[in-house]
């Protein structure tokens, strides 16, 4: 057969549905078998879809086997961001130990930061007091020390101030942990019911409490 140009070959055309094309066997010796177009269309797997243009419709019976995700939003389905599966994703009745703090908005509540300052008579566990542990021979009560154990440790006398300007409720502990005596001094007013002003000795505890401003009693191992 002599060799054509492309431009002379005989253009081809689309077949119709009903159209029979002979089939050959896999010897290559025509049969008698045939088989129209439309039957090929219907047997044909399905073809991807990748690089088309237009508009690609699926049948009800294009997506069988898929499942109801292949018909609904993709809105409806966790994102990236919120987990790799729908299940993953945070869930409203997850426990907040399972969030990411990564912009410091939970960090601890303090008492500044309650809504009220009732707790409802429940009982207060697993908490303990910050001990202030002071080695000079004189020291002077700041607010910072409200609700704290203040240790004195010193061979000679100690002297406690406490002074004004301290709120109704303030309170806190003293301990007398060396040798030198405790005694309370200051501008506030300090009183007891034995009239003492001093931790009795060594290892000996006493407590200030304000039951009105700048008014506290002492108790505790006290002596005069």
């Amino acid at each position: 057969m002599a060799n054509k140009k492309i431009s002379e070959l005989p253009s081809l055309t689309t077949p119709a549905s009903g159209d029979q094309i002979a089939v050959v066997d896999i010897s290559g010796t025509p049969t008698t078998k045939r088989v129209t177009a439309n039957n090929l269309m219907t047997l044909a797997p399905v073809q991807s879809v990748a690089g088309r243009t237009g508009t690609v419709t699926l049948s009800d019976t294009d997506i069988s086997g898929l499942g109801s995700a292949a018909t609904t939003a993709s809105t409806d389905y966790a994102t990236a961001a919120q987990g790799t599966l729908a299940d993953s994703a945070t869930q409203p009745g997850d426990n907040i130990s399972t969030l990411t703090n990564d912009s410091g908005y939970i960090t601890g509540v303090t008492a500044g930061e309650l809504g009220d300052f009732d707790f409802d008579d429940n009982a207060i566990l697993g908490f303990s007091a910050s001990a202030n542990d002071q080695t000079g021979t004189t020291y002077t009560v700041a607010a910072s020390d409200n609700g704290k154990v203040v240790v004195l440790d010193n061979s000679s006398a100690v002297t406690v101030d406490i002074d004004t300007g301290l709120p109704a409720g303030f309170n806190c502990s003293f301990i007398q942990k060396g040798a030198g005596q405790v005694s309370f001094a200051g501008t506030a007013t300090v009183n007891n019911r034995q009239s003492h002003t001093k931790i009795n000795g060594q290892y000996g505890v006493a407590s200030i409490v304000a039951y009105a401003t700048d008014t506290y009693i002492l108790a505790g191992d006290t002596a005069a």
